[in-house]
């Protein structure tokens, strides 16, 4: 069966512009496309003569054939333009439904892709001091900068990078796969759309270099382990003028001595004689603003805590500091005398005929025991 005029397929005239031919392939393409009437054989057929007749008519060359000599002049059978050469289905996928449906594909005259440069990491330990009040200090991380002998482009002075013939300087290749077409970087050019003959001999043809690059970093009032500064912008550098990734500084606190933090709280372990356990007295803590004294009562136990508002850490999201919690630990005497070993058998003795009032935990655990046998 004859094949229908291409202008009247796409229902065009024969002075139509490339938009008009483009408006018309865009409308008749959506109506019958194989996704939107899957079981229909007559729209698969529609499909294939309306695209056939867009890639004709979109082709300067082959259109100038066709009006010449008709069919004839873009049959490959007879010697003619050369029907669904070149990019076929794929360009004008591309050209086509990129546009209506948000720039899916790139069209044959897109330039080179561009790249954001990675996000980088710099790991920074501070003191527990440190994160309470906040400080300001300087960082040295790897950067890249341009080349001082090629100025960027990477190539030897006296040359220049040329366009990449495996693309054309577009930076992308279609690797052609049935029905369909894939896109991807050129792996010659590396998606820059250039090569580069003869590189720079100090940057090996990358344009750039690697030093070191100080930075100020200011580390808020409160922040806590694990937590990130972000420094827009230095990271990597993008490729083909993309722009830069970011850094990310994490926070690392070393461990304390006394305290120990939980989120804005902090704990520490108060040792005490058992002198001072059994009758109570003023005793004096340490805080990260200085020490602090306060008074605890005559027979305070091993374990007992004892909490200290708002001597914590004032947190980067937080109103108020936390509170520092003290946790007593009654310490036992060690290396005594003769003389003080007898003395604390006598008071062994006493508090023993006393009867439990001066060791109701003992005798609440005993209880336990007893009850436990039986």
């Amino acid at each position: 069966m004859a094949k229908r005029d291409f202008y009247e397929t796409l229902g065009v005239a024969k002075n139509a512009s490339e938009d008009e031919i483009k408006k018309a392939y865009r409308k008749l393409a959506m109506k019958y496309h194989p996704d939107r009437n899957p079981d229909s054989k007559e729209s698969e057929e529609k499909f294939k003569e309306v695209k056939e007749a867009y890639e004709m008519l979109t082709n300067p060359e082959k259109r100038e054939a066709y009006d010449r000599y008709g069919h004839a002049g873009v049959d490959p059978n007879m010697g003619g333009g050369g029907g669904f050469g070149g990019g076929g289905f794929a360009d004008s996928f591309g050209d086509i439904f990129g546009d209506i449906f948000g720039g899916g594909g790139r069209s044959r005259n897109a330039g080179p892709q561009v790249y954001r440069g990675a996000d980088l990491r710099y790991n920074l330990e501070i003191t527990l001091e440190q994160a309470a009040h906040g400080f300001d200090t300087t960082i040295r991380v790897p950067s890249w900068d341009k080349c001082d002998t090629c100025h960027g482009s990477g190539a030897k002075p006296g040359t220049q990078p040329v366009t990449c013939g495996t693309c054309g300087g577009h930076g992308q290749v279609r690797m052609q796969q049935g029905f369909f077409s894939i896109q991807q970087t050129c792996p010659k050019c590396h998606g820059s759309g250039k090569v580069i003959p003869e590189p720079c001999g100090t940057c090996n043809g990358a344009g750039r270099i690697k030093r070191n690059k100080t930075l100020e970093v200011k580390i808020p009032v409160g922040i806590d382990n694990g937590m990130r500064i972000r420094s827009s912008g230095n990271g990597e550098p993008g490729t083909n003028g993309g722009p830069s990734g970011d850094l990310y500084v994490e926070i690392h606190i070393k461990p304390h001595a006394v305290f120990q933090r939980e989120g804005d709280d902090l704990h520490c372990e108060m040792p005490i004689s058992f002198t001072k356990a059994a009758l109570g007295g003023d005793i004096e803590v340490p805080t990260l603003n200085g020490k602090v004294s306060f008074t605890i009562p005559e027979g305070t136990q091993s374990g007992k805590t004892f909490r200290l508002k708002g001597k914590g850490i004032k947190g980067v999201r937080s109103g108020f500091a936390g509170d520092l919690f003290c946790h007593v630990a009654v310490e036992t005497p060690v290396k005594l005398t003769e003389k003080q070993k007898e003395l604390l058998r006598d008071f062994e003795k006493s508090t023993t005929e006393g009867g439990a009032k001066h060791s109701p935990q003992s005798k609440t655990w005993k209880d336990k025991v007893k009850d436990f046998f039986e």
